[in-house]
């Protein structure tokens, strides 16, 4: 009966579908369009990006770039010393270079990570870093979120996940969050048939360890003791072998980056908190004290870890476990910047997919909407300074996902 009564009521609160499946594809070709006009006008505007005073694509990969020539020629740990490295960048990549010094704030891990990307010239290792991470990235949520079944046609889903504004923003800037994000969404397609994979792929996240964090406690949640073992001992394989390349010293050199990220970016630094949707950026730019920041940061991070424990414990459906993870790593770290949000696409799609197949909630549709252009809003808000409420957006996502999965069966 009570079953029965809480199928009668998710019927009942069912609402129009006007974000249709046609309907996603129109809005994906637009934003393609529009990121390709941005592109040309930016071209146009730096000479064929030749102007040393604007920001050029890729100038973020410029730092893996270096950091890899440095770590094959045997010069790791001084990837650390910001003199030595500033001094590779301009020596290596001064004509890629925009009059713009960008340090190494990364752990060990990352340089055997990037390790290989030198071995070919700049430029064929920035588009092979992107396409290589691009198509771990699609490939991970068309078959997460099955959205290639539920599209007018299957390989209409690539096209819908590389449209995603997130996308094009950390391409352009060269990060690898489309690869971090990329390896999460493929260790979730594997978890359960293939539970010490999917345990391998998370040990890579040691590279960013801040968006890590979640998973032991969603592998606890969820029982998966195989996968959280080939996690905890891929983790230290991989630790060992970047200390092994780049020797101990590098630790100092991690802690004071670590040191740095935290003295200007979270301390007092508003260019940064105003493309950063974080609790604590959005708080500090409304003239919050530094405490009260934090604290409320603390309290969102634990209502984020609590919700990723009830949806994991409730249900197996990989969507709302995906989606609920990404949600609640992005906001539980306070630091998080714009490019970052493809983290966010992992919810998003799995929130479209599951309501192209089960039916809208009332207000579903409008909050997957504002959470796809979030990552425009993030770009933009680095030039409007506009009060920062990302961090509404996201949790606005995570009550979708909770009550998503509240109207669910519990299967464990």
């Amino acid at each position: 009966m009570y079953m029965a009564n809480r199928g009668s009521r998710y019927r009942a609160w069912r609402c129009t579908s006007w974000l249709t499946a046609d309907r996603v594809v129109v809005y994906s070709c637009a934003m393609l369009l529009a990121a390709g006009v941005l592109t040309a006008l930016w071209a146009t505007m730096s000479h064929g990006f030749t102007t040393r005073d604007v920001i050029r694509p890729g100038s973020d990969f410029a730092v893996f770039w270096t950091a890899s020539d440095m770590t094959l020629h045997g010069h790791a740990a001084s990837v650390y010393d910001s003199r030595a490295f500033a001094h590779a960048q301009y020596a290596l990549l001064d004509q890629f270079q925009s009059g713009m010094f960008l340090p190494w704030l990364y752990p060990p891990t990352m340089l055997l990570f990037v390790a290989p990307l030198s071995l070919v010239p700049f430029l064929p290792a920035y588009f092979l870093f992107f396409a290589g991470s691009f198509l771990c990235y699609a490939h991970a949520l068309r078959t997460l979120t099955g959205l290639r079944v539920l599209l007018p046609r299957p390989r209409l889903a690539a096209l819908v996940v590389l449209a995603y504004p997130a996308v094009f923003i950390a391409f352009m800037q060269g990060q690898n969050s489309i690869a971090t994000a990329g390896i999460a969404a493929l260790a979730l397609v594997h978890l359960d048939r293939r539970p010490i994979v999917a345990g391998l792929l998370i040990s890579l996240l040691a590279i960013k360890p801040q968006l890590a964090v979640l998973f032991p406690v969603a592998l606890i949640a969820a029982r998966a003791w195989r996968a959280f073992a080939a996690a905890a001992v891929g983790t230290v394989a991989f630790v060992c072998a970047s200390l092994m390349i780049s020797g101990t010293g590098a630790i100092h050199g991690a802690i004071h980056a670590v040191s740095s990220v935290q003295s200007y970016h979270l301390m007092r630094s508003a260019a940064y908190w105003d493309a950063s949707p974080t609790t604590f950026a959005a708080l500090r730019l409304a003239g919050a004290p530094l405490s009260i920041a934090y604290a409320m940061q603390f309290a969102v991070a634990m209502l984020a870890i609590a919700s990723t424990v009830g949806v994991w414990r409730r249900t197996r459906d990989l969507r709302l476990r995906a989606a609920v993870l990404a949600i609640a790593t992005l906001l539980t770290t306070p630091y998080l910047w714009h490019y970052e949000l493809t983290w966010l696409g992992i919810a998003v799609f799995c929130l479209v997919a599951y309501g192209l197949e089960a039916g809208w909630l009332p207000g579903d549709q409008g909050v997957i909407v504002l959470a796809w252009l979030l990552p425009v809003f993030e770009l933009c808000n680095r030039v409007l300074h506009a009060p920062q409420f990302g961090p509404v957006v996201l949790l606005a996502v995570l009550f979708v996902v909770v009550r998503r999965a509240a109207l669910v069966p519990r299967e464990l």
